[in-house]
């Protein structure tokens, strides 16, 4: 007996030993990266949406280009416009919020206290677009397939994450590494595809069918390249979801498709689709008129924001020799004279771009902070030492149009770099050749306001050649990296997070993301630093102005310019909730009026 209740005391002491070792689980039906959700359990609507919104109609709406397949996630080809309507996701956010996710095909979640799984359940209510279940076995799926098949990035950032069914209809993630919740925070954008419509098929492949979605429009009608039409799903079950109230308004929308913008514009002003947004000053001052805007059949409105902005630029591809010394990309910079082009081109409309995010605390000012100074100080001899003593700005000039000074500063970057102006020709100072580069384009608009980079450069003696390419043909170029210059930029974010690190961190260096192709162990470590914090602010403000001051002063781009404003013009039928979210337009909250 003594023996037994000893044996019977030190199991009961294991158990209890193994149980205060394990990490507390917490439940809930939504969660944020800092602090709470902005809406409470039980919410019956964004506050952004008319949940009155009358559901009808036909948007027409338009793309430039073509398309050949129904599959974004496929390794080669182009996909429909409208492909984000196919599927849904696990969890959703509000376009109130950066950082939040509330209910769609899961339910609630269960997760590790120190971040380690997450479990969702699987609404019961769930339906794919032919009615029937979606399952936890579909999610399992769907994850797996992209981490087998997808984006090689996509494999790398969930390294290590598993994941397996559970009874209850439930998924379960094991997150290798506790503590990254970001991470965690990412498994509930897990887009769900049927599984008995994919099982079979190689996803890494382009789709010429349209697919069985999950999501709330499904394609109705198309032709390869010319147009797709979507219908709304009738029986959608999630239309009346919270995160879903008020939203996908429309009964059908129409993509067509334009080869040039400008013939895709005459279009519109006769009427041919319903909404555009425009990018193109120009246009927006000066072609937005005419008998269409007269008679207010069409509205015109620019609607102020304070979203953050990309980094919109003209981008080295720094694995080319060229461009792999930072003294030649920081000469190329002097050569774009935007003082001079916002005055003649934009109607003074733009402010030029300084910082990878533009329009957030995040954007570095002034000299390094003590916090700041503490964490460049291990890597200050991989970095540029101007970072330590000067704040980054592009070149200014008087707006004259010319640049005299600027080209003056250029050529000393070059002759240090062993360049030297010979006979009218920037040339190679060992060899003699002559400085030239592609700069890759796919509009016509980029071409324009290209033009006085390349006058200003030709002046130098450097040929810079512009090459337009159809949409199928720049995304390829992109993908394999046979380009040395392209007019396509970094999207922008709301904060430091762990997607900085398909754009910058070495291990991405496959991912599409990478434009530049950086390769530098200084800003991994910035990288790392960021996916380490996200729980921290204080501490995230100080590595995100350090990576900012990093990137900027590497010169991996030639910044261009950006807005504060949203430039819509759209059918006076269309109509909008009074209250617009604040980091979207929110076309889908909007309806046409009965």
């Amino acid at each position: 007996m003594k023996r037994r209740f000893f044996c019977l005391s030190l199991l009961l002491c294991a158990v209890l030993f193994l149980h205060a070792q394990s990490p507390r689980t917490i439940t809930a039906v939504s969660i944020a990266m800092r602090g709470n959700p902005q809406y409470p359990e039980g919410f019956t609507r964004f506050n952004y949406v008319n949940p009155d919104a009358p559901k009808g109609g036909t948007i027409t709406r338009y793309a430039i280009g073509t398309y050949d397949n129904f599959h974004r996630y496929a390794l080669r080809g182009s996909c429909a416009a409208g492909w984000e309507y196919f599927y849904d996701t696990l969890m959703t956010g509000s376009d109130d919020e950066d950082d939040a996710l509330y209910p769609l095909i899961a339910e609630k979640i269960e997760y590790a206290e120190d971040y380690s799984f997450i479990i969702f359940t699987i609404n019961p209510n769930a339906k794919d677009q032919e009615g029937q279940p979606i399952t936890a076995e579909d999610a399992a799926f769907s994850f797996n397939t992209f981490y087998e098949k997808g984006v090689p990035q996509f494999r790398t950032y969930f390294n290590g994450v598993t994941a397996r069914v559970l009874p209850g209809n439930r998924i379960r993630f094991d997150i290798p590494g506790p503590g990254n919740k970001e991470l965690m925070l990412s498994l509930g954008g897990t887009t769900v595809f049927p599984k008995r419509f994919w099982e079979g098929r190689d996803f890494s492949e382009p789709l010429t069918v349209p697919p069985l979605g999950t999501g709330a429009y499904r394609v109705k009608d198309y032709r390869m390249g010319q147009y797709v039409i979507l219908e709304r799903v009738k029986n959608y079950w999630a239309r009346d979801l919270p995160v879903n109230k008020g939203q996908y308004n429309f009964d059908i929308i129409r993509y067509d498709y334009y080869r040039d913008d400008t013939i895709a514009l005459e279009a519109f002003k006769s009427g041919e689709y319903d909404i555009r947004s425009e990018v193109d000053i120009e246009k927006w001052t000066v072609q937005y008129t005419g008998p269409a805007f007269n008679s207010g059949r069409i509205v015109k409105e620019a609607i102020p924001h304070e979203i953050p902005q990309p980094m919109s630029a003209y981008v080295f591809n720094t694995e080319r020799p060229l461009f792999s010394d930072l003294r030649v990309r920081r000469a190329l910079n002097y050569f774009l004279d935007f003082e001079w082009m916002n005055k003649n081109l934009f109607y003074g409309a733009y402010a030029r771009t300084r910082s990878y995010f533009q329009n957030t605390v995040y954007a570095a000012e002034g000299l390094p902070s003590a916090e700041e100074l503490a964490i460049l100080e291990p890597i200050r001899d991989r970095i540029p030492p101007e970072i330590f003593t000067g704040t980054y700005n592009p070149p200014v000039s008087d707006g004259s149009g010319f640049i005299r000074p600027q080209l003056r500063a250029a050529l000393k970057l070059f002759n240090e770099a062993g360049w030297d102006l010979r006979r009218g020709k920037m040339v190679k100072t060992s060899t003699g050749e002559q400085m030239r580069f592609e700069l890759l384009i796919y509009a016509a608009a980029s071409e324009k306001i290209a033009i006085p980079l390349q006058r200003n450069l030709a002046r130098f003696g450097i040929d810079m050649r512009i090459r337009m390419v159809d949409t199928s043909q720049f995304v390829n170029r992109l993908r394999s990296r046979d380009f040395d210059m392209l007019d396509r930029g970094y999207s922008a974010n709301y904060y430091p997070g762990a997607n900085l690190l398909f754009y910058w961190h070495s291990d991405y260096i496959d991912s599409t993301y990478n434009t530049a192709g950086v390769q530098d162990p200084a800003i991994n470590y910035l990288v790392e630093g960021i996916v380490a914090n996200q729980e921290n602010a204080a501490a995230l403000l100080a590595w995100g102005r350090a990576l900012d001051r990093v990137l900027t002063w590497n010169h991996y781009v030639i910044p261009q310019w950006h807005n504060s404003e949203f430039w819509v013009a759209y059918n006076s039928r269309l109509e909008k909730p009074r209250q617009r979210p604040r980091y979207a337009l929110g076309l889908d909250t909007w309806w046409f009026r009965e």
